[in-house]
């Protein structure tokens, strides 16, 4: 298939051809430092444990010796998947998560081997969120449980639900809920849903950021009945839904103003980078050979910004110095990490928008410490 694209005011001819795409279930992999490799799972697909093992064989001929397990988002999967995953980093025949039901068969899932970072006893940390849900709840749960690794972040959604499927004769399909997951303490993953409602159920989130939870710990009570017991360092966590972080991270808001997200929002920054490297790509790479240099060396400058600023002015974002002022270095982290996916990939993507990830940021720290590490897993 033959197909022009218009850039500027030239036409450039491509040609199309089919081919299988595929959709990737590992966001980024790469090397933090000299020990620490960094792995970010967007969901749990079929071939999400493959990718991951690809990935580790990858950081492994790096030198690493410590993970940060990104599931933020990461809305969940197959349970197989996040199975086998959580295997990768516990000792044999240890609960991984078990589902229990009225009318249903329970049934009980083990660790079966021992996966990399179990041999080496190397340090882990695992990033949630609030929009960390099912799959990835069951992989912090049972690492939280069996005080392998630190959890860093915010009170996951609390999704634990097993739901059977069936297909009507119209086409429109039954999920039926037969039973509940918990994990390895015993601690459901489901938050409340009955005495909620359903409408309430939906707006849980909401409820939680009019009630402070995502800026403040302290805005989080929890009842003495849910309090459970870690199962090797007898540490406190706590049930009644969702997987509530070792480390309490607020959500930042950092240089996030109304005129900055409305660049996000309209979808108007993606315009914006298409149009600029049109004009600036080969002057770029000419003086970029590989991505060190371009992390090191460039920097986002004003005429960029005023680029920016104008094309804002052209799509109906009015500027607001004030705001701007706000947000300004946030934009400059946020253009070059889309400039070094343009050039390198999702990879490098990665190391740059991190410096706003505040949960990673932490997770560093504590990974490099090994006395931080262990005072927060109570083994000193």
């Amino acid at each position: 298939m033959d197909l022009q694209i218009k850039r500027s005011s030239n036409f450039i001819d491509f040609t199309l051809q089919r081919d299988k795409i595929p959709i990737l279930s590992l966001d980024a992999s790469y090397m933090i430092n000299n020990e620490i490799g960094y792995i970010k799972v967007n969901r749990f697909a079929s071939t999400t444990m493959q990718e991951y093992k690809d990935a580790l064989k990858k950081l492994e001929k790096k030198g690493i010796k410590h993970l940060i397990l990104d599931l933020q988002n990461n809305g969940g999967g197959y349970l197989k998947t996040a199975v086998s995953l959580a295997d990768e980093f516990l000792k044999k025949e240890k609960m991984i998560v078990y589902t229990r039901g009225i009318n249903n068969k329970n049934k009980d899932y083990f660790s079966t081997k021992k996966g990399f970072f179990v041999e080496k006893k190397y340090r882990i940390a695992v990033l949630i969120n609030e929009n960390s849900a099912s799959a990835s709840e069951i992989v912090s749960g049972a690492i939280q449980d069996w005080d392998r690794g630190i959890i860093i972040g915010r009170r996951s959604f609390g999704k634990g639900l097993v739901q059977r499927q069936i297909n009507l004769i119209d086409g429109s399909v039954v999920r039926l809920t037969i039973a509940r997951y918990y994990t390895p303490t015993g601690r459901l993953i489901q938050k409340e849903y009955l005495k909620k409602g359903t409408d309430n159920y939906k707006k849980e989130i909401k409820e939680r950021i009019e009630h402070g939870e995502l800026k403040n710990e302290d805005s989080i009570h929890f009842d003495e009945f849910l309090k459970f017991f870690t199962l090797e360092n007898k540490r406190i966590v706590y049930g009644g839904g969702g997987i509530m972080p070792d480390i309490f991270i607020p959500i930042n808001n950092v240089g996030v103003t109304n005129y900055y997200s409305n660049f996000f929002r309209k979808g108007i920054i993606y315009d914006f980078m298409v149009k600029f490297f049109d004009t600036e790509r080969s002057k770029i790479e000419k003086h970029f050979k590989n991505f060190d240099d371009f992390k090191e060396n460039f920097f986002i400058d004003d005429k960029i910004l005023n680029l920016m600023i104008s094309f804002g002015e052209e799509n109906g974002i009015p500027k607001n110095e004030k705001e701007f002022l706000i947000s300004e270095e946030t934009f400059k982290i946020q253009i070059k990490a889309l400039i070094a996916k343009n050039l390198f990939g999702e990879n490098e993507f990665y190391q740059i928008i991190n410096e706003l990830n505040m949960p990673y940021q932490k997770a560093i720290k504590v990974l490099s410490d090994k006395k931080i590490y262990n005072k927060e897993l109570k083994k000193i």
